[in-house]
């Protein structure tokens, strides 16, 4: 990392680090996609019960991985201010805080797990798709808390190639064991949407060892001899991340969970064709909010790194580049969507029930993509900044108080039906959107007044 000058060096500084995010946040997309694709092609029941299982997991983990997304603005910070020798306690209590959050939810699943299925009333063969493909993945919860640990850490340094060929190295793995365990390949059962969390679990294993492995491997990263010097667990260390992270995992958690909830609902209130074509929608969709996403991420580096180096001018220009390149893109992907969506809906399923709602679907998913780019880069910016907390609150009213009524409304009120929901979500973005660049005007003007009285 380093301080760029002009605005060219900024831009070039800002895409150097962004496209191995990008990269990086597309492929672990994948994994999920191959999950979902796979899962299609064995039946619709299939597809549902790994739907209704990665709706319910998919909360959790962004939720809790916002925890663990606190060491890039800690780490960041730190390097901007020259005090490397803080990163290797940092980086360090991190992981003894991964493995308790992963334990955690774990032992919190295996309570609640099947009396949420059985609430749900779903058809018997999709509850069970559902619950043992929760039980596949569990086996990897705990090595991917731990090497997103690790990503974070070279993330924050600028090192997000590493970060991305760790990724191309697992994707692979994931795309063979997932052939392997749903269709009964090279010995193994025949599995269905069940073997694509068993897939998947294992996946996260081998990431976790290639994480391990570079750290000990990379000469950028060896001197801070992580998993050579062990230190104390520090509460007051956990109390810091979690003070940053806690805000950062609820404002996650109350998007990614209105996808969640929305399959629910649908799942409870309408047939299994309308889940598995909601599925395919949020399936696509999600892989193509991995670009507001790595921009929201690469933001956060790059102005964590100009605030810590008391560079303000620089975090405003960051701002302006991520945010626009973030809507230039989304553009150009609504725009894909909305010609090719049926083609992409057969990518997924051979019902051609399935395949004619989802491409309806994807007419109103269209909507929110450029509010949603926006409110993710703002989110970025914003973590740069350390400011996490009204940040939550902006997103619990928007996409819980005004997104979610609205979208049941529309839902249950109109003929609009599993369509209303999406309505319902496109309008809670827009609103975050505006709320966050409300803050953002506000915490820069305070950071700059403290700059000015130092």
């Amino acid at each position: 990392m380093y301080h760029a000058e002009t605005l060219k060096d900024k831009f070039l500084l800002f895409l150097k680090i962004l496209w191995p995010i990008m990269v990086t946040q597309i492929s672990l997309a994948l994994m999920n996609l191959v999950d979902t694709i796979m899962a299609g092609q064995v039946g619709t029941e299939d597809l549902a019960g790994v739907a209704i299982g990665t709706s319910l997991w998919s909360p959790v983990f962004t939720g809790m991985n916002g925890i663990i997304l606190a060491v890039t603005p800690i780490v960041a910070h730190y390097l901007g201010k020259n005090e490397n020798n803080k990163i290797h306690f940092t980086v360090t209590q991190a992981i003894y805080l991964a493995v308790i959050t992963a334990v955690l939810i774990i032992s919190v699943g295996g309570i609640f797990l099947s009396p949420i299925l059985n609430y749900m009333d779903l058809e018997p063969n999709v509850r069970h798709i559902a619950l043992n493909y929760l039980i596949g993945l569990s086996i990897g919860i705990i090595p991917l808390f731990v090497s997103n640990v690790l990503r974070n850490f070279y993330d924050a340094q600028g090192y997000t190639r590493i970060s991305m060929l760790i990724t191309l190295i697992a994707v692979p793995f994931n795309i063979v064991l997932n052939y392997c365990f749903i269709f009964g390949k090279l010995g193994l059962p025949k599995m269905g949407g069940i073997g694509a969390g068993y897939a998947t679990g294992i996946s996260y294993w081998i990431t976790l060892m290639i994480s391990i492995f570079m750290t000990f491997k990379l000469q950028n990263v060896r001197h801070y001899r992580l998993f050579v010097n062990w230190v104390k667990p520090s509460v007051k260390s956990w109390l810091e991340q979690l003070k940053i992270g806690v805000p950062i995992g609820l404002s996650i958690f109350f998007e990614s969970s209105i996808f969640s909830v929305v399959t629910l609902l649908i799942g409870m209130m309408f047939s299994t064709v309308a889940i598995a074509a909601n599925q395919i929608v949020i399936s696509f969709t999600t892989l193509i909010f991995m670009i507001p996403l790595s921009i929201s991420m690469a933001l956060t580096i790059v102005v964590s790194y100009s605030v810590g180096g008391r560079r303000l001018k620089s975090a405003k220009h960051y701002t302006f580049l991520g945010v626009s390149s973030g809507m230039t893109i989304l553009i150009l992907t609504a725009t894909f969507m909305f010609f090719f969506r049926e083609e992409i809906a057969k990518l997924y399923s051979n019902d051609p029930e399935a395949i004619a709602l989802a491409a309806q679907l994807f007419l109103v998913s269209i909507l929110y993509q450029l509010s949603d780019s926006v409110q993710a880069g703002l989110q970025g910016v914003l973590r740069g900044f350390k400011d996490v907390t009204v940040p939550f609150f902006i997103a619990f009213v928007s996409y819980w108080m005004i997104g979610m009524p609205v979208g049941y409304l529309l839902a249950t009120q109109t003929n609009l039906g599993p369509a209303g929901f999406w309505f319902g979500i496109s309008i809670g973005l827009t609103s975050a959107a505006i709320g966050f660049i409300i803050r953002l005007r506000f915490t820069y003007r305070k950071e700059k007044l403290k700059l000015q009285a130092q």
